[in-house]
């Protein structure tokens, strides 16, 4: 997997300069970009992290980049840097689904703790998907009879009522439920019910 990067998009490049000193020295990998356009074009095999974007940039703004990247559904978090004439877009920018907005100028430790909560909900956000992908794999390898029996036991359904519903008996039900809790590693049947549930996320 690659390596966490803060990707900084700015169109001033002493503040890219500087943003990019401050979070190599914190021990971040960083990556800049000199406006919402060049981040774009390089979202192709993007490494995982947070982005931090100035809000106002010729072009298109921190907030348009924003709602672009929510619309190609990317979800790592977002940082937006502001002055205080533009906190009214940085409120909306939030309201979009940005982790956190910084007022300019700002203390360096405010920044890196932003960028620390933002990392460590992708950090988060990313076990999620690697655990959704683990059972989305395991529920693949599932006969089909063996999803029949599964979709059952997930609506609450008793192996006799699964039984009648797919006209077999209930013993060929109790070996299929076996065979598909062993392919699924679960421990039990509330085991498997919520490995289910996130896989439908």
């Amino acid at each position: 997997m690659a390596e966490a990067t803060v990707h900084v998009i700015d169109d001033d490049e002493a503040m890219r300069d500087s943003l990019s000193f401050m979070l190599e020295a914190a021990n971040y990998k960083c990556i800049t970009y000199d406006s919402a356009i060049a981040f774009l074009e390089a979202l192709r095999g993007l490494a995982p992290g947070c982005v931090v974007t100035d809000i106002r940039m010729p072009e298109m703004s921190g907030l348009e980049l924003v709602r672009g990247l929510r619309e190609r559904s990317l979800s790592l978090p977002i940082i937006v840097i502001t002055g205080h004439a533009d906190v009214p877009l940085a409120v909306e920018a939030m309201k979009a689904g940005v982790a956190d907005f910084i007022e300019k100028p700002f203390d360096d430790e405010v920044f890196l703790k932003a960028v620390r909560q933002a990392m460590a909900q992708e950090a988060d956000q990313q076990a999620a998907r690697d655990a959704r992908s683990e059972v989305l794999a395991k529920i693949e390898s599932l006969s089909g009879r063996e999803r029949d029996v599964l979709d059952g036991l997930v609506t609450g359904r008793s192996n006799k009522v699964i039984a009648f519903d797919l006209g077999i008996s209930p013993r060929t039900i109790e070996i299929y439920r076996a065979n598909l809790m062993t392919k699924m590693g679960a421990s039990g049947l509330s085991d498997l019910i919520r490995m289910t549930l996130l896989a439908q996320r």
